[in-house]
């Protein structure tokens, strides 16, 4: 126990910053308890609103997202990151993203390209914690593009968190009703 307490006196900010990450990903993707839920079962399951959100009402915008569906989006694809930056895995969101994703770049390929922020984790993932309570402020108005006869849905912008803002440009590719990353810029 000794040991334990000697840890986290000398991790504090660490642990303080995992603490929080783990709670703000828990909350940013929502309770399970007990179902099998993510952003692709929304459309499966009821909700009080009167309006259809979910990944299925190409009705909404020419077929982009609702609003609270494109933030719970984008601020999913970021706390999976922050959680493979976290434990520098990148195999979790590496698997949740399109097929087309999956065979542009490996899961190797990933930890080569994000090393700067496994490396400096420590000044990072603050921020990245800070995401599911901070709005994200869109650069460039959420838009569809099609390509090769497929819905791609290109989000820019940041959340504006301290002390690193978050500047992101992720792209979703529409596949069997779905919406699955296709690209992952993240800068900080």
């Amino acid at each position: 126990m000794q040991s334990l307490k000697t840890f986290l006196k000398q991790n504090q900010n660490m642990a303080n910053g995992l603490v929080a990450l783990a709670i703000i990903s828990s909350i940013a993707l929502g309770c399970n308890c007990g179902r099998n839920m993510g952003l692709d079962d929304l459309a499966n399951t009821s909700s009080n609103s009167s309006t259809k959100d979910t990944p299925f009402d190409d009705k909404t915008n020419g077929g982009i997202p609702g609003d609270d569906l494109l933030n719970a989006l984008v601020k999913e694809t970021t706390a999976d990151f922050a959680s493979a930056i976290s434990t520098n895995d990148f195999a979790k969101i590496h698997e949740k993203a399109s097929m087309d994703f999956q065979q542009s770049i490996s899961v190797e390929k990933m930890k080569s390209e994000f090393k700067v922020f496994v490396d400096r984790k420590r000044q990072y993932l603050p921020s990245l914690a800070k995401v599911s309570a901070t709005k994200a402020e869109y650069s460039t108005a959420p838009a569809l593009r099609t390509e090769q006869g497929l819905d791609i849905l290109m989000t820019k912008g940041k959340f504006d968190t301290k002390p690193n803002p978050i500047t992101f440009d992720y792209e979703y590719v529409k596949r069997d009703g779905r919406w699955k990353l296709l690209k992952l810029i993240v800068k900080m």
